[in-house]
């Protein structure tokens, strides 16, 4: 459908971003629009020095976080997600008019949110652990879980928003810090989350600095934050691409045997920092 003349997805996108108390100019990376292709806005990306320091940030906020009771980080939580309901309608049309969806898809993102929201606020009150029977008497064996530390987040362009809060929400409550890296296509609403994100944890009060923190930036940036020891998961989603053969049938171009482009979607979640690097 052809877009009107007089859109301006710069001018819309600044005001829904005053809406939201949020700034996002004055950087290298630039978004665009892909409705009209206008510049929405621009942040700064992070080196790989700038990743450390984000990282070692998160981890002095995970030692604070850790030790708050569980039903306590779910409170915060749960703010998040009245925020999130107060800000639906503007973060919504701000995910169509930086991903291009349309807007009941941009909506329906930020309602994943909400959702996962709501889910984490009821598992930060059934963190259980198991009670086993051993065969010595007199004992037994108890399981718990514990936190496990700075939790990193690569997201990709066509989910901008719940992806993060697919992770964050679930890390939080389990006592974890959050540094996002979101899609250089989509910087603009990564800055609106965690602004909203800060908001709750004003609401909350005494929730540690740091907490949850977003870096910006293209390979280097995102390789940075996976090699970072202090990372103690990572949770990336987005895809790969390689050129493969089908020896039998034929290929989209339509000759036998041609290489084929297939898309292959990855969701991969690493946690293999050395023992020497967790508290």
């Amino acid at each position: 459908m052809p877009v009107s003349p007089s859109f301006d997805a710069a001018a819309e996108t600044a005001d829904l971003l005053s809406r939201l108390r949020v700034e996002a100019g004055g950087g290298d990376l630039e978004s665009r629009s892909p409705v009209d292709g206008r510049v929405i806005g621009s942040v700064a990306s992070a080196s790989p020095a700038q990743v450390a320091e984000v990282v070692e940030r998160a981890h002095d906020a995970f030692l604070a976080w850790r030790s708050v009771p569980p039903p306590r980080r779910g409170e915060l939580v749960r703010l998040f997600g009245e925020v999130l309901r107060e800000e639906k309608a503007a973060l919504g049309r701000l995910v169509s008019l930086e991903a291009g969806k349309i807007l009941q898809e941009g909506l329906g993102e930020v309602q994943e949110m909400i959702d996962i929201c709501d889910f984490a606020v009821g598992l930060s009150r059934q963190l259980y652990g198991l009670t086993i029977a051993t065969e010595r008497p007199g004992h037994r064996m108890m399981e718990t879980w514990h936190p496990l530390g700075v939790v990193g987040v690569i997201s990709a362009f066509n989910f901008p928003v719940a992806v993060w809060a697919w992770n964050a929400c679930l890390a939080f409550v389990c006592g974890d810090s959050m540094v996002w890296k979101p899609s250089e296509k989509t910087p603009v609403t990564a800055v609106a989350v965690q602004a909203l994100f800060e908001r709750a944890a004003e609401r909350f009060g005494d929730a540690p600095a740091n907490l949850s923190q977003v870096v910006h930036g293209l390979r280097e940036t995102g390789e940075a934050l996976v090699e970072n020891p202090k990372v103690a998961l990572l949770s990336a989603t987005g895809s790969t691409q390689r050129h493969d053969r089908r020896p039998l049938g034929r290929s989209r171009s339509g000759a036998p045997g041609d290489p084929v482009r297939r898309g292959r979607h990855r969701r991969a979640a690493l946690h293999d920092a050395p023992p020497a690097a967790r508290p």
